[in-house]
């Protein structure tokens, strides 16, 4: 998206990226924070960012997949070798992973499904943001996101729950579409004459 695509081009042509097609290079910690910045003006009631992102990067990506697969190993003993190395690899499959973290709670005000809403736009945003600066996302939730076992290892608190991980990098994969449901399917019409 470095090109002077416009918006509604790229719309119509917007497509994740599955995280093992991912490779270097990923974004400099400058990009990231450009990233961040840009993804963070979403839809926010009251100004109260019910979120935050947690940047993995460099060699911590690989120890937090030992740990992960240790997990894994505890509930189900006899996973393959291949869902080992799957396991493995769940951090370093792209150069860089943003968990975007909720912190939706009771609120005076803010009905808590709004707050978790704002950061379902959050992981969005950060998909747009790295695509409009030149890379591949893909968002992921996987089964430690719902964990609680793995959120100290994740640095996720324990009030608060994975929106998702935004795996972000490059490709040398095409984009290849997937079936959209038909808007006949998924849209009701309330008035008008046309």
């Amino acid at each position: 998206m470095k090109s002077d695509i416009k918006l509604i081009d790229y719309l119509a042509v917007r497509r994740s990226i599955p995280a093992f097609q991912m490779c270097e290079p990923g974004p400099e910690r400058a990009e990231i924070e450009e990233i961040l910045r840009l993804a963070s003006r979403v839809p926010d009631h009251g100004k109260i960012a019910p979120w935050r992102f947690i940047v993995y990067r460099g060699q911590q990506r690989a120890h937090i997949g030992e740990e992960l697969l240790k997990l894994a190993l505890e509930a189900k003993p006899e996973l393959s070798e291949e869902m080992i190395q799957v396991e493995r690899a769940r951090f370093t499959r792209a150069p860089v992973v943003v968990a975007v973290v909720s912190k939706a709670g009771p609120h005076i005000k803010i009905p808590e499904w709004e707050q978790m809403m704002s950061a379902g736009a959050l992981c969005l945003n950060v998909i747009l943001a790295a695509n409009a600066s030149g890379y591949v996302a893909n968002w992921l939730t996987e089964w430690f996101a719902y964990d609680e076992r793995a959120y100290p290892l994740l640095g996720v608190g324990p009030d608060e729950k994975v929106a998702g991980f935004i795996h972000i990098g490059s490709t040398t994969f095409p984009a290849i579409e997937r079936p959209r449901p038909e808007l006949a399917d998924t849209v009701t019409w309330v008035g008008g004459d046309d």
